[in-house]
């Protein structure tokens, strides 16, 4: 296969292989990229796993229409530059120390035109708006198409395939913008375009296609793809042009050093390796997987009984098993798309922080709440959490919020429902806009998502997982009462390094493979991964959640009862 380089290509530089960085002992730091829905970040580490430095730099989102979300893809790369930049001075570092550079990013899906130019993906027609996010829904109608095919690559997601997933936004822009569809030279995932945009290379992640485009990773050397899927979905033109891509490789890979462009972009050395891109869940499940508790010791038989739990806007659910296991209404089995050599399986919630700030910024009492956080110095967070705290002593132990509950698939259910029609539901609300009723709303609510995590947990062990602890990472994990919530409500441990940013650090772990430094990703785990605290679970409160539990799958049988009510 050739590769196809373009407007920010280069000619590759002997000096710039693993083996050559790897053999610099100045060259002994990495960083990791994350581009997420709302903001590029960015940290420098070492080869410990200490991340020295970070820095953040926000991102546009475009809502043009309901259901649809977009960025643009020149945004994007000026904050990364922005993030990296920022790093590395707050770092303090001397940039030449920088052997590899990795990025991640959301499952978001990037338009190039001739010349590598943005071009418009976007009712508007700007062209600046050439991303669809992730958690853009404005292909329903093409998810449901594919999923009436009943094709063999659903298997691998499932057995239906989301809106949220590469297809059927696809097939929506070759339905809704047929001029885009023709002039399209390149359609990339986010974490994918972010190397090209590094390197000038178009060398595409075993992960982002496997978890997103219905490639096939355990056919072929490299996997493969099934092209009478395309053929039967309406999309067997889009390997046209090359601009699905035409090399896939693992991550840790090294695809080449940064362009001329892109090092003054981002201030780092022109011989920085740039490592195969990874989608952020997943780097979050590499940079948790190996967490260890007090006294232990990296154990790689303890990754099959791991769950990673990287809550965010969304939140991912990450099991890995040397057998691949099919699940109903659960993502994978994925062969190699987070580590060498096992089959992952994907949970996932589409709206659990979302829908967190949702409740409490639709609530009477949130312009209150906002002045008395400023007012404070803090966070609403913080003060809600407060208040939670200060009704349970009030209510001398006893549960409070027992009868509001809140059933959390407003954008849907990714998994195991695998019904993107479904909606959010509450029940118990009263009259009152205090204080109060808003904290005891918001604690209903990171219940619902925590029994949105045990409904998934049980799904998996019902094919053979056996999962007896969580690694936690994410925003969530700065809450905690959302850490409390979900140990009492999954019955299990949940591991967390309050002061690690596991998906960066997962990242840096990329980067330190694809620049030689570690001979694999499972070495790299094991060398860079942090200490973490447990919370264990409180049996006392078992008896309560399990009543709210069966309210929780009662909340969807009732919605089911109310869809056939009123005609489908």
């Amino acid at each position: 296969m050739r590769d196809a380089t373009r407007h920010w290509s280069s000619s590759p530089d002997p000096s710039t292989s693993p083996a050559a960085l790897a053999a610099e002992p100045t060259r002994d730091l990495v960083v990791g990229v994350d581009v997420g829905t709302g903001s590029a970040r960015a940290g420098v580490f070492d080869l410990h796993g200490t991340m020295l430095g970070t820095d953040s730099h926000p991102i546009q989102i475009f809502r043009p229409a309901p259901d649809h979300a977009e960025h643009s893809s020149d945004d994007i790369w000026s904050a990364v530059a922005l993030a990296v930049r920022g790093a590395i001075a707050r770092a303090d570092i001397d940039p030449g120390r920088v052997a590899g550079i990795s990025f991640d990013a959301t499952c978001s899906l990037v338009a190039l035109g001739e010349g590598d130019t943005p071009i418009t993906v976007s009712t508007t027609g700007d062209p600046a708006h050439n991303v669809i996010v992730w958690m853009d829904h404005r292909a329903e109608t093409e998810a449901h198409h594919i999923n009436r095919t009943g094709h063999r690559v659903l298997d691998f997601v499932g057995g239906r395939i989301s809106p949220e997933q590469e297809p059927p936004k696809l097939l929506w822009l070759k339905l809704n913008l047929p001029d885009t569809w023709q002039s399209a030279r390149k359609l990339l995932d986010l974490a994918d375009f972010l190397v090209y945009r590094a390197s000038g290379r178009d060398v595409r992640s075993l992960c982002t296609l496997v978890c997103k485009w219905t490639y096939l990773g355990h056919e072929g050397e490299h996997g493969e793809w099934d092209p009478t899927f395309f053929e039967q979905v309406g999309l067997a033109d889009l390997f046209d042009h090359g601009r699905a891509g035409e090399i896939v490789r693992p991550m840790g890979t090294g695809v080449g050093a940064l362009t001329e462009r892109a090092a003054a972009e981002l201030g780092l050395p022109r011989d920085t390796v740039v490592g195969v891109g990874i989608i952020d869940a997943h780097a979050g499940g590499i940079g948790a997987v190996g967490m260890r508790g007090a006294g232990e010791r990296f154990d790689p038989v303890a990754i099959e009984r791991t769950l990673s739990l990287i809550g965010g806007t969304s939140s991912c659910h990450m099991a890995v098993s040397r057998e691949p296991r099919f699940i109903p209404g659960v993502w994978g089995p994925y062969y190699g798309a987070m580590i060498p050599g096992y089959w992952l399986t994907e949970g996932g919630q589409s709206a659990t922080g979302a829908l967190i700030d949702h409740v409490i910024e639709n609530h009477a009492y949130a312009p209150a709440l906002r002045d008395d956080a400023t007012r404070q110095g803090t966070t609403v967070y913080e003060l809600l959490n407060r208040r939670v705290r200060e009704l349970v002593a009030r209510n001398a132990g006893r549960p409070i919020a027992e009868h509001l509950h809140v059933f959390p698939d407003f954008l849907g259910n990714r998994s195991p429902r695998a019904d993107s029609q479904l909606r959010g539901m509450i029940s118990g609300l009263g009259l009152d806009s205090s204080l109060d009723s808003l904290a005891a709303l918001y604690l209903a609510t990171i219940r619902a998502v925590a029994y949105g995590t045990r409904h998934i947990i049980e799904a998996l062990e019902a094919k053979g997982y056996v999962l007896d602890r969580v690694h936690a990472t994410g925003g969530g994990t700065k809450n905690p009462l959302w850490l409390r919530e979900h140990a009492d409500i999954t019955g299990r441990a949940i591991y967390v390094a309050p002061d690690v940013d596991a998906v960066l650090l997962g990242t840096a772990m990329l980067a330190a493979v694809a620049a030689g430094a570690y001979s694999s990703i499972p070495a790299a785990i094991a060398a860079m991964s942090p200490s973490a605290t447990s919370i264990e679970p409180d049996p006392s409160s078992q008896v309560f959640h399990e009543a709210k539990y069966a309210v929780f799958h009662r909340m969807y049988n009732d919605q089911q009862a109310y869809r056939l009510m009123m005609g489908g």
